[in-house]
């Protein structure tokens, strides 16, 4: 296998033509896309033209390119329904393959996937990017200085885009996958949040639908507990709502302080540590800039899956099928609580 890897792309709508393809084009020394395929084939064809793709590349189904022995690996941007099933296929035809979030349509679907991945050495990856950010790393690095960790807060709130060009996508207007934009989007906040301070044991929420555009519930309202030490914490997602700030922020509260990352503005954000054991002792507020990733981690993603294809080791996937259930089964028990008003609901495992 060369340096440079031969991708094949699986899906060439939106989000392989808006980021995955910049991706490969800026790493051009490490990747080359040399397969297309769409269902609808004129997709994959002007997909080509763009990619530089060869139109004798550009296929009329995954086993077309599973059987291409020039491929190194599968990029896939289906439809989240269809994972299981291509991933069975690429591990039967040894080939490497990432895959868009969320990781499934169901929690049966994950467990499935999850199962196939585990029982291989074929790399199978899933591409959360919020994995990758600096913000995460930077975060983690304050910790110490107002620990131990006891609470947090966790906000991800918008106002609702009437000309979000994904509303237009078929899947997500009649989403299959359990709650639509909650786990198409809600995952990115959850990869950050799981990322620094680990998996979350239960959850108590309450989940609206606000939007008949997003086509299930797209709001959710929580409060967590973690599942391996007794912090606990609040969880609220949704970008449905009428005008308002848009906000992500991340507040730990420790027994020495608090620190809060403010990535509301991904080109800029920044955290705020406070040290002090009370209002007495009470430092002043100390801001300090982060310098985030200029492609939000999607090119950190693709160079951690090049790292485990390259060395044929799929230990150093980041974005584990694994890592990626836990944050599906997070949506699914807020889903699942509200149904039940609020009740406690246990994460489920894989």
């Amino acid at each position: 296998m060369s340096s440079q890897l031969t991708v094949g792309i699986v899906g060439t709508g939106l989000f392989a033509k808006g980021s995955h393809l910049p991706a490969y084009q800026a790493m051009s020394d490490k990747f080359k896309p040399a397969a297309a395929f769409n269902r609808t084939k004129s997709k994959a064809e002007a997909f080509a033209e763009d990619a530089g793709i060869p139109k004798d590349k550009v296929y009329d189904n995954l086993d077309e390119i599973l059987a291409d022995d020039s491929i190194d690996f599968i990029d896939a941007l289906l439809p989240v329904q269809f994972n299981a099933q291509t991933v069975e296929k690429c591990v039967a035809a040894n080939k490497p393959v990432i895959l868009e979030k969320p990781i499934s349509a169901t929690i049966a679907g994950a467990r499935e996937l999850v199962k196939i991945a585990e029982s291989t050495d074929v790399p199978v990856a899933i591409a959360e990017n919020w994995l990758y950010l600096n913000s995460a790393i930077e975060l983690k690095k304050h910790l110490a200085d107002i620990g131990p960790v006891t609470a947090f807060t966790y906000n991800s709130t918008g106002p609702f885009i009437t000309n979000n060009k994904y509303l237009a996508t078929t899947w997500r207007q009649k989403p299959e996958h359990i709650g639509g934009f909650l786990s198409d989007g809600g995952v990115h906040q959850l990869a950050l949040l799981t990322e620094v301070l680990g998996e979350i044991g239960s959850v108590s929420a309450l989940t609206k639908q606000v939007r008949k555009e997003s086509g299930t519930d797209d709001v959710v309202f929580s409060t967590v507990k973690m599942k391996e030490d007794d912090v606990i914490g609040t969880f609220t997602y949704g970008s449905a709502f009428g005008s308002c700030e848009k906000w992500t922020y991340f507040k730990l509260y420790g027994l020495n302080g608090s620190v809060t990352l403010n990535l509301s503005d991904k080109k800029k954000p920044s955290i705020t540590k406070i040290v002090g054991d009370s209002a007495e002792t009470s430092g002043e507020p100390q801001t300090i800039p982060i310098g985030e990733l200029d492609s939000f981690g999607v090119n950190e993603e693709f160079l951690n899956f090049y790292e485990a294809v390259v060395k044929k080791d799929k230990t150093l996937i980041k974005g584990t099928p694994r890592i990626a259930f836990h944050h599906l089964a997070c949506v699914a028990a807020f889903l699942e609580s509200s149904s039940k008003k609020g009740d406690n609901v246990t994460v489920e495992q894989p």
